[in-house]
């Protein structure tokens, strides 16, 4: 849901900087370009900065996160093992045995600088990953 309310304050700001409206349009762009790059959605926050540069603004960069780090797929099994599914219960929904799953999180758990399912769970995973 967020990521179309997001893209609908992108589309709006655009017609609005084509109206001439360049001061409502920054409004519009400024909260379409955190909110995509808050959500990795990087090919339409780029959109949304390309738009503000056009009303004279620049945007500023989005902090690195630390889930950053995670590949995709990772993220994906991340987001799946906040939810509270086991090892077992992941690998089934993805075709991998618990044990790949395993080593997988030992992964992400580096990257993280985590410890334990727990401390996944509390978290702030991206909703999706959007990356290219």
């Amino acid at each position: 849901m967020g990521g179309y309310l997001a893209r609908t304050h992108l589309v709006y700001g655009e017609w609005l900087r084509r109206e001439g409206r360049r001061r409502e349009a920054r409004e519009q762009l400024r909260t379409a370009h955190e909110l995509l790059s808050g959500m990795g959605a990087e090919a339409f926050a780029e959109r949304a900065a390309r738009e503000l540069r056009a009303t004279g603004e620049h945007p500023r960069k989005r902090a690195a996160q630390p889930t950053d780090a995670l590949t995709a797929h990772e993220l994906h099994i991340a987001r799946l093992v906040a939810t509270g599914a086991t090892s077992r219960e992941v690998g089934a929904q993805l075709f991998l045995s618990p044990r790949t799953i395993e080593a997988h999180l030992r992964s992400i758990f580096r990257k993280l600088g985590i410890t334990s399912r727990r401390q996944l769970k509390e978290l702030a995973l991206p909703d999706w990953a959007g990356r290219g």
